[in-house]
């Protein structure tokens, strides 16, 4: 059975840059066995995810776009907050992410790439949650507590203990970064995103996580200017009406 972490690694390989895939190709991307990959195509395919074209390759069904409407249509945030991303990829020329809780999941809802970005566009749709900046930003906000600890680095959080100290300094600074506890080599950046309004009648809420992915090296050189330009990017974009 198609687990639901292998589809959506499927499903996020298609992109503006790469709208269709044929077996073999995403077999080596992939790195999975060609009769594998061919399978996951055609279970999407039958579920309805994908379409099959005419020269025997796979696109995004327009299925997806019909679901994706209907649930960002419940989210008056999302489209000004999808313009945010844009804006913070081609300026910070790096990747660019806005994550969301579903439950206790920290889900990647948008990621854009610059093309100067110095890391390839990630395809993980669910996140760790205690290794990287955005889990920590939202769980920090949610006041959940880690049933596991994510030991995806030797530098990953993996004690109750460091990670109440690593929320009570999320809080304090508003922002998180995780410098190789997700991925070996890279590093990312987040600040909170608050709706002011929602449909819930709530003020101030923290809805989203939105930041930026590049290598550590890059980071660990430029850090103040990025932290400072991310944070303003992302507070400029709250204050509009």
């Amino acid at each position: 059975m198609l687990s639901l972490q292998k589809a959506a690694n499927i499903l996020g390989a298609f992109s503006a840059e790469q709208p269709e895939w044929g077996v073999r190709a995403l077999a080596a991307h992939l790195g999975v066995p060609r009769a594998t990959a061919h399978a996951y195509l055609a279970g999407l395919t039958e579920a309805g995810f994908l379409r099959r074209t005419p020269a025997g390759k796979y696109r995004l069904s327009w299925h997806i776009a019909e679901m994706g409407a209907q649930l960002t249509s419940s989210l008056p945030w999302f489209q000004e907050a999808r313009s945010l991303i844009t804006r913070l990829a081609l300026e910070v020329r790096a990747v660019a992410f806005l994550c969301i809780l579903e439950g206790d999941e920290v889900v990647a809802a948008i990621r854009e790439r610059h093309p100067d970005a110095d890391i390839d566009l990630p395809l993980d749709i669910y996140l760790p949650a205690t290794a990287t900046a955005s889990g920590k930003i939202l769980y920090a906000h949610a006041d959940i507590t880690p049933r596991t600890f994510a030991a995806c680095t030797p530098s990953s959080i993996t004690s109750l203990d460091e990670w109440r100290t690593e929320v009570a300094k999320v809080k304090r600074l508003g922002y998180a970064y995780s410098i190789e506890e997700w991925v070996p080599g890279q590093c990312t950046l987040g600040v909170p995103y608050h709706a002011l309004h929602t449909a819930h009648g709530d003020t101030d809420t923290v809805v989203a996580a939105i930041g930026v992915q590049m290598s550590a090296q890059r980071y660990l050189r430029e850090e103040r200017h990025i932290r400072e330009r991310v944070v303003q990017i992302v507070r400029e974009a709250e204050a509009l009406p």
